[in-house]
């Protein structure tokens, strides 16, 4: 009789298969709970900042689509500002435009090049401050002179100058020159934190097992400055509206193009303040200053979500403030319970 060569099945316990499905579903809840963690993780102020901040961005995209009026100028205006109406809901200039259309469209050049200066600083401010950090050396002494240098460069004369002689100066020239004059604070932050992450074990293991330089920064470097970089993105995008207002307030950026600073500009040539036509720049100052101010508030909640040390302490406190009665803390004595007289005599020999 033939040797039976065909091999038995291998018995399962009772239950293996269901335990594999709710491991499988753990695994599931446990990444869905990580891809919704990090907004439910997000500081209040940074939640905030951001719903404001996503307002503008879409005032910015939608806003002049739908304005109310053009900015023809109304020759039946003579020069005189008109308060508030049905018909013209944030008044109008001297020129006889509306306010709310020169608002929305201001508004999307305002966001537009705090957008191109933020997105070209961080490009060189992580390019340079990485490159520094982790390849050290002669490149790090170079490459830090450089960042010296423009740190010690007073930005908003040299602003003044160079925009004053270009031939064109358009939204891309002035976030060019913006980038340029802002990128070197952050590359010093960026640069120091590469220098601390170049000696970590991480790194170290990775470099040990043949990993390619440019694959250590991109996977092993990158990652870990991932909210360092958010928040320089944030600060410099602030920086860029701030300088631009400023710089179209008193007439450097061309008057031509619609911003928050012209409308300021415009407003300051009409003597808006002396004849009371209070409609034609509080509409750009609270502009500007809910943008700032969203744009801090996110700062803030970036720095909270990297530094530990700047979060709330949520656990063992009351909403009140103050510790819950009976919440043992770390720097008490391990508790131990006491025993009572009745078990000690029993448990005596």
């Amino acid at each position: 009789m033939a040797p039976n060569n065909a091999q038995s099945p291998v018995p399962v316990a009772p239950g293996r298969g269901r335990l594999a499905s709710i491991a499988k579903g753990q695994e599931t809840a446990i990444v869905r709970t990580r891809r919704g963690g990090f907004l439910r993780n997000m500081p209040p102020k940074a939640k905030v900042g951001g719903a404001v901040l996503l307002l503008f961005v879409l005032l910015s995209i939608f806003g002049p689509l739908v304005a109310p009026h053009t900015l023809a100028i109304n020759p039946a205006s003579h020069g005189t500002p008109l308060a508030p109406t049905a018909n013209h809901l944030f008044g109008t200039d001297t020129f006889g435009r509306d306010i709310l259309t020169e608002w929305l469209k201001s508004l999307r050049g305002t966001v537009e090049l705090g957008l191109l200066t933020a997105t070209m600083a961080s490009i060189l401010t992580v390019g340079v401050g990485v490159t520094a950090g982790f390849l050290g050396g002669v490149s790090d002494e170079g490459l830090s002179l450089l960042m010296n240098i423009f740190i010690v460069l007073p930005a908003l004369p040299l602003l003044i100058i160079v925009l004053t002689f270009l031939p064109s100066s358009g939204v891309l020239t002035i976030a060019l020159v913006l980038a340029l004059l802002g990128w070197s604070w952050g590359a010093r932050v960026i640069r120091a934190q590469t220098l601390t992450l170049r000696g970590r074990d991480f790194v170290a293991a990775a470099r040990e097992n043949g990993e390619r330089t440019w694959r250590l920064v991109v996977f092993e470097v990158l990652p870990n400055e991932v909210s360092l970089i958010a928040a320089n993105y944030v600060g410099t995008f602030l920086y860029a509206i701030l300088t631009s207002v400023a710089l179209a307030f008193i007439g450097v950026t061309p008057i031509s193009t619609w911003s928050l600073g012209t409308m300021l500009y415009w407003a300051q040539n009409a003597n808006a303040y002396i004849i009371g036509a209070w409609w034609m720049y509080v509409p750009a100052g609270i502009g500007v200053a809910l943008l700032g101010t969203s744009l801090v508030l996110i700062n803030f909640g970036l720095d909270e979500l990297g530094n530990p040390r700047l979060r709330e302490p949520t656990g063992g406190k009351k909403r009140g403030g103050g510790r819950r009665r009976g919440a043992w803390k770390p720097t008490d004595p391990t508790p131990v319970e006491l025993a009572t007289p009745a078990a000690a005599m029993g448990a005596a020999p």
